[in-house]
């Protein structure tokens, strides 16, 4: 049993010539499809290796109208809790055979959705969205009208679609109450881009644990911006050298506490001597800053596992009602708040 003569590759009919068996006993072999005997199956084993025959990935895709392929939409990469959410995604994808493709929309909607697009023309199995900031209803709709599952992470809609993501708003106003509870009144929140479900969450919590305390909400301390680094540091800069500024700060995502932590630096206050902070999100390399921060941390790894097991829930039952997980934030003592109690955890 030899390779092909001319050099070309190997096909099923110089495999089952070999083996001295039908072409269909080596499909089944080389499938799975049906049982073969051990003897045939190492007869048909010997002549696969004798020959180099190595199966076309695509048409064997279309025989089973399967690529084991996911496909996986971000809004920005880059940023912790996504980057966490992609390894929980592909750690599970690849204890079950699956790859992972993943595009990054920027926060781009028109992005988002060609990127939708192009992954559907690799006619991946599923899809896993975190929507971009004004992200389109097409990004969702298209695929599951073509027979893609999708699955939301995240950033969560009232779509009938499978999702996992974060309580946002119960975290959140553990950490207004704990603020509440050290005395302070006039509390801030850089709250970012309210077109992103997360964020609009987050103030809800704010809200809702001012509201609690019988603390009415003063708009001139809702600062809403892009949610980058960049535009909190000039939003907290400009409102932190005013004569009516909080004396405390909830900042609504990772990026925006840095962005928070080096304007204050900038104008001179400390943390917390001067201010209060608590923030939603960990930071990375927290280790190296100065003064740790109190911070609701995301489960993102978790939140990616999850949303991988509804991928695979979803292929194997393909009719059953749409399924949305809520997973709890745990929220880290820093000494940033000021009580005076670093390395705890605060109640949820």
């Amino acid at each position: 049993m030899t390779r092909p003569p001319d050099g070309g590759r190997a096909t099923i009919v110089d495999v089952a010539r070999a083996a001295g068996v039908s072409t269909s006993t080596v499909s089944h072999v080389v499938n799975g499809t049906r049982r073969v005997t051990e003897a045939t199956r190492r007869k048909v084993q010997k002549a696969l290796d004798a020959t180099g025959y190595t199966q076309d990935a695509s048409a064997r895709a279309m025989r089973r109208s399967r690529t084991d392929s996911i496909g996986l939409v971000v809004s920005d990469s880059g940023e912790p809790a996504f980057r966490d959410m992609v390894t929980g995604i592909e750690a599970v994808a690849s204890e079950e055979g699956f790859v992972l493709l993943l595009a990054d929309s920027g926060e781009d909607p028109q992005a988002e959705l060609r990127a939708v697009q192009v992954l559907q023309s690799r006619r991946v199995d599923a899809l896993i969205l975190a929507r971009a900031s004004g992200s389109v209803p097409a990004a969702v709709e298209r695929p599951r009208e073509s027979g893609t599952p999708v699955v939301l992470i995240d950033r969560l809609d009232h779509a009938a679609v499978d999702q996992v993501g974060v309580e946002n708003a119960s975290a959140t106003r553990t950490l207004v109450k704990h603020l509440v509870d050290q005395g302070h009144r006039r509390i801030g929140i850089v709250a970012g881009d309210l077109a992103v479900a997360t964020l609009r969450e987050r103030l809800e919590g704010y809200r809702s644990a001012l509201a609690a305390a019988g603390i009415e909400v003063d708009p001139e301390l809702v600062w809403e911006g892009d949610g980058s680094s960049a535009d909190a540091r000039r939003l907290v800069a400009d409102r932190m050298v005013r004569a009516d500024r909080p004396t405390a700060l909830l900042t609504a995502s990772s990026p925006m506490t840095v962005g928070a932590l080096r304007a204050l630096d900038d104008v001179g206050l400390s943390v917390p001597g001067d201010i209060a902070v608590v923030a939603f999100d960990t930071l990375p390399n927290a280790d190296l800053m100065r003064t740790s921060v109190t911070a609701a941390g995301q489960p993102a790894v978790s939140v990616g596992r999850e949303a991988m097991g509804m991928v695979l829930r979803r292929l194997r039952q393909p009719d059953a009602p749409p399924l949305t997980v809520r997973l709890n934030a745990q929220i880290e003592h820093g000494v940033s708040c000021g009580c005076g109690h670093p390395g705890e955890l605060l109640g949820g």
